[in-house]
């Protein structure tokens, strides 16, 4: 039976994903010749040298239909002109190299500084008042759709997959429980702001459109409120920065806490998909499933 190009009983490791970046750029006719890889995560993205092009290759044949997501957002945010990453149109996309879904985006250069929270803040205000168009479906937010995948992969200690697998109960229970008051809309569904990027003109631009869905509002908020309030990863001027952007500080609202629990469980397992890659992966993981086991325990997590 053949083997999967990027998976072996190791996983997805950054050396099988780039063979699979390897085979869909010779598919193309794209030379990957000293392309590097920029980010492994839940899919591995690679910069080739000889185009402005950033390669992303998706974890399993089961992400294909976020990928078709993706490249249809990525088309209609164009066609607006929204500040957003741009996918390489003349290329039929996607593309499945055994079993990996892969597609291709044009390389954003960045200019000579990070985006800040107020511009997270005001890039989502002007999402979440879109309008799709006819023809564009997306899923409802799903904080449990990769979840069985992650726990049932990763190469971590079985006490700690009993434990995640007790925990997703528990947040699925939580999570059922809730009532929102807002309409429902286009959502990014990872919207930190790492997902922002500051070209050479000085501009924002959102990336990164696999957990695009249509839903509340609040499923972006979460992220940067529980960053702030929980893990302490922005300033108090900061966090200011972004509510003052949107316009509201879901810390307020009465479901933060199940959001800001769902939050962290994903932030844990997206993290442990990697164990594997570094020593100081392994270690970050640690800490993250010790807090989970103590809800009360202060977060000292480290952003990766």
């Amino acid at each position: 039976m053949a083997v999967d190009a990027a998976r072996s009983d190791e996983g997805f490791t950054s050396a099988g994903a780039a063979r699979v970046m390897s085979a869909a750029c010779q598919a193309t006719g794209l030379d990957d010749r000293g392309a590097e890889l920029i980010r492994l995560g839940e899919n591995a993205l690679f910069r080739l040298v000889s185009v402005p092009v950033v390669v992303r290759v998706a974890r399993g044949e089961e992400y294909l239909p976020k990928a078709r997501t993706e490249v249809g957002v990525s088309r209609w945010l164009a066609a607006g002109g929204f500040p957003a990453a741009r996918i390489v149109d003349d290329l039929e996309q996607p593309l499945v190299v055994e079993g990996h879904p892969v597609t291709f985006w044009h390389l954003i250069v960045e200019g000579d500084r990070k985006a800040t929270y107020g511009e997270l803040g005001s890039i989502l205000r002007g999402l979440h008042s879109m309008t799709l168009p006819a023809g564009l479906e997306l899923p409802p937010f799903d904080p449990f759709d990769k979840q069985e995948l992650r726990i049932s992969r990763a190469a971590i200690p079985e006490d700690d997959r009993v434990f995640l697998r007790k925990r997703w109960c528990e947040l699925r229970d939580q999570f059922g429980e809730l009532r929102f008051e807002t309409p429902r809309g286009p959502v990014h569904g990872d919207a930190h702001v790492q997902n922002l990027m500051v070209n050479q003109r000085n501009e924002a631009v959102l990336i990164d459109f696999e957990a695009f869905c249509f839903d509340h509002p609040e499923w972006d908020l979460m992220v940067t409120a529980t960053e702030h309030h929980s893990l302490g990863w922005q300033t108090d001027e900061q966090y200011a920065d972004f509510v003052r952007a949107y316009g509201r500080d879901l810390y307020d609202w009465h479901g933060y806490d199940t959001l800001r629990r769902l939050q962290e469980f994903g932030m844990t397992t997206w993290l442990m998909q990697n164990v594997q890659e570094d020593q100081e992966t392994a270690d970050e993981y640690r800490r993250r499933i010790a807090a989970l086991r103590d809800d009360d325990a202060p977060r000292d997590w480290r952003a990766r």
